[in-house]
């Protein structure tokens, strides 16, 4: 898949998609770093519009995020200009940014970024980009959806939010074709009081997961160790029905 067809996944409507985030799943996430690591330079990978940058950089963390959406990088500095705190902003690949020579005691992934990635050689490369970019002793934080999550909850899963009359949100979701993979049908209904009638914003989103052995093998393979894997934030250990998990592995 070409970086521009990764990238349309957030480009139609990033700010409307910004707007759904969840205030306590951004916090969790921000606490479950501050829990691991301590204070310092931090990367964000796959950090759209810096929701959980912000709340690290406000407990002085020092945060670049890497995304490769334009767009959602725009939101991030404007989130970083409202809450009055500075970010580095890094317009990249996951998979293939060896040009940026800067390393990092922690590097982060949350928010299902790595689960946008198409192919497991894609999670591959980019699990070898965050350890080149990984100082030695460093860690790596990330969470991914369980298949558990793919295949039973998101099963013909569907969300509607019509809080707002003017901005509906419809989300609908089915089973992908590969194995232990899911489609997310993402519409947004925005009335047009030109046409006294709503515009239809569109995208398809596929996300795909694998096996925790799978999980764990790349990551022994490309040099980790240490490698701890939880559920709820590092709060409880993982069972058969466990809709995240969340990993925590260090650079020898």
């Amino acid at each position: 898949m070409t970086n521009k067809n990764l990238q349309q996944n957030y480009t139609t409507f990033a700010e409307k998609y910004d707007q759904l985030f969840d205030d306590d799943m951004y916090q969790a996430w921000a606490n479950y770093v501050t829990q691991n690591v301590t204070k310092g330079s931090v990367l964000d990978l796959g950090g759209g519009a810096g929701r959980l940058a912000v709340l690290l950089a406000k407990q002085q963390y020092e945060v670049d995020i890497l995304d490769l959406s334009e767009d959602m990088l725009s939101l991030a500095q404007r989130h970083a200009t409202e809450a009055a705190v500075d970010l580095n902003l890094l317009q990249a690949d996951m998979r293939e940014w060896t040009d940026w020579q800067k390393t990092y005691p922690v590097i982060v992934s949350f928010a299902d970024a790595l689960n946008y990635l198409p192919q497991l050689t894609d999670l591959t490369a980019t699990i070898e980009q965050v350890y080149s970019h990984l100082e030695p002793g460093g860690v790596f934080l990330f969470d991914v959806i369980t298949p558990y999550q793919t295949n039973v909850l998101y099963d013909n899963y569907y969300y509607n939010n019509d809080d707002d009359e003017d901005n509906i949100f419809m989300w609908t979701s089915y089973l992908g074709e590969a194995v232990n993979s899911v489609d997310h049908d993402l519409k947004f209904f925005v009335y047009d009081p030109k046409i006294d009638g709503f515009n239809i914003l569109r995208e398809i989103h596929h996300e795909q997961t694998y096996d925790l052995d799978i999980y764990q093998q790349v990551l022994s393979t490309v040099g980790f160790t240490d490698i701890e894997v939880t559920a709820d934030f590092g709060k409880r250990a993982i069972d058969d029905k466990t809709e995240r998990w969340f990993f925590k592995a260090v650079k020898k």
